[in-house]
C-alpha cells in the first residue's frame, strides 16, 4: 500500500495539540493509502512533549527529537525518519478539513507538480486574535500574495505548508537549517529556480490560528522580515517590492522623527507619518467593513505591528546578512 508521511514540527504547542491531533485523526484517505505521522519535538518546556508521549499511541504518532529546536531542523529530522512516497507537512497551529490529505494527493496527481498546497486561511478566537486574522487575510497586509487568496487555484511561487512527492526532496534537497524563518519560501524558491513547479488548489482547506497578543505578533513579523535578506543573499535575487515597502516605511518614519528632533520645519516631518496614519485608519475601516466592526479598535494596532515589525526586521537582517556578522542570537529563537 502506498504511504503518505505527515511531518510535523512542534515546540511549545500544548494548548493546540488536542485540536490538531483530532483533525489529524479525522483525515479520510483515498482507498489504498496508509498514513504515518512523525512529530519532531524541539525540546518543548510547556508540557507538549509529555502530552505527545502520553497520547502517541492514541493518535498514531511517532515522536522524534529535534535538539536544534527550530522548524527547518524538525522538518528534516522527520523527513529523514519517514518512509512514505508522498510527504505532507502539517503545523500544530493549524486545523485541517477531513479531506485535506486526500485533496493534496489529488492535486499532486492532477497537476504533476513538485509541490502542492492550499491557501493560507486564518481564523482567530478572541477579539484581538480575530482582528489579526482579518488583517492577515486582507490585501492591505498580504500585498496581493496569492497564498492568501482563498479562491485561487493555479501555478504559484510558494504555497502554505506543502505536499511533495519524495522525489522532490531527492532532486532539490531538504530545508535550509540556517534559517529560523522563511525556510519554506527558500525551499520553494529552490524548486522554481531548479525548473520545478508549484500548484495551489483552493480545494486544499486548512485554518491557521494566529497569535493572540500584539507583542507575539510583533516578534513573529520581525522574524519574518529578518530572515528574508538571508534567503535573498543565498540565491542572489532581488527582494519583491512587498519586502522593501515596510523597510522603506520604517526608514521614512525614522527620518521624520530625526528631522523633528533636529528642528526641521513641519512640512518636512509631518507628511509621511500623517499619510501612514490615514492609510492605517482607512485600511482598518475597509477590513472591518468586510469582516466585523468589532475589529475596529484593534486593527489600527495590528496593521502597524505587522508592517513596522517586518520592516525593522528586514533592515536588521539586511545589515547582518551583508555585513557578514551572521544572525543575531535573539532572532534564532523561534517566537511564540
Amino acid at each position: 500500500m502506498p504511504t503518505v508521511s505527515v511531518i510535523v514540527p512542534c515546540r511549545n504547542e500544548r494548548a493546540h495539540l488536542e485540536a490538531f491531533c483530532s483533525s489529524l485523526r479525522a483525515q479520510q484517505l483515498p482507498e489504498g493509502w496508509t498514513m504515518e505521522v512523525l512529530v519532531a519535538d524541539g525540546h518543548s518546556d510547556d508540557g507538549s512533549r509529555a502530552w505527545l508521549d502520553e497520547h502517541a499511541g492514541r493518535f498514531g504518532l511517532r515522536v522524534i527529537d529535534n535538539p536544534q529546536r527550530i522548524v527547518s531542523t524538525g522538518l528534516n529530522r522527520a523527513l529523514q525518519a519517514s518512509r512514505g512516497e508522498v510527504i505532507v507537512r502539517m503545523d500544530v497551529h493549524t486545523t485541517y478539513a477531513s479531506d485535506y490529505i486526500a485533496q493534496c494527493l489529488a492535486a499532486l496527481q492532477a497537476s504533476g507538480a513538485d509541490n502542492v498546497g492550499g491557501p493560507w486561511r486564518a481564523q482567530g478566537e478572541g477579539a484581538l486574535s480575530s482582528a489579526i486574522a482579518a488583517a492577515f487575510q486582507s490585501r492591505w497586509l498580504a500585498g496581493g500574495a496569492r497564498s492568501r487568496q482563498l479562491d485561487h487555484s493555479g501555478w504559484v511561487d510558494t504555497v502554505y505548508l506543502g505536499c511533495w512527492p519524495r522525489v522532490t526532496f531527492e532532486r532539490f534537497g531538504g530545508f535550509d537549517e540556517t534559517l529560523v524563518r522563511n525556510q519554506d519560501d527558500e525551499h520553494n524558491l529552490r524548486i522554481t529556480r531548479g525548473g520545478g513547479r508549484i500548484w495551489q488548489s483552493a480545494a486544499i482547506r486548512s485554518t491557521y490560528r494566529p497569535r493572540d497578543s500584539l507583542a507575539a505578533l510583533w516578534r513573529q513579523y520581525q522574524q519574518y522580515g529578518y530572515w528574508k535578506p538571508f534567503v535573498i543573499r543565498k540565491h542572489g535575487g532581488a527582494a519583491s517590492w512587498r519586502h522593501w515597502l515596510p523597510a522603506g516605511l520604517v526608514l521614512g518614519l525614522a527620518g521624520s522623527l530625526l528631522s523633528a528632533l533636529l528642528g526641521a520645519p513641519v512640512w518636512m516631518t509631518v507628511p509621511l507619518p500623517g499619510v501612514y496614519l490615514a492609510v492605517v485608519l482607512a485600511a482598518s475601516l475597509a477590513i472591518a467593513a468586510q469582516t466585523r466592526w468589532r475589529h475596529v479598535p484593534w486593527l489600527p494596532l495590528v496593521i502597524p505591528a505587522c508592517h513596522l515589525g517586518y520592516g525593522l526586521g528586514f533592515l536588521l537582517g539586511a545589515f547582518d546578512a551583508w555585513s557578514g556578522r551572521g544572525p543575531r542570537a535573539r532572532m534564532e529563537r523561534l517566537s511564540r
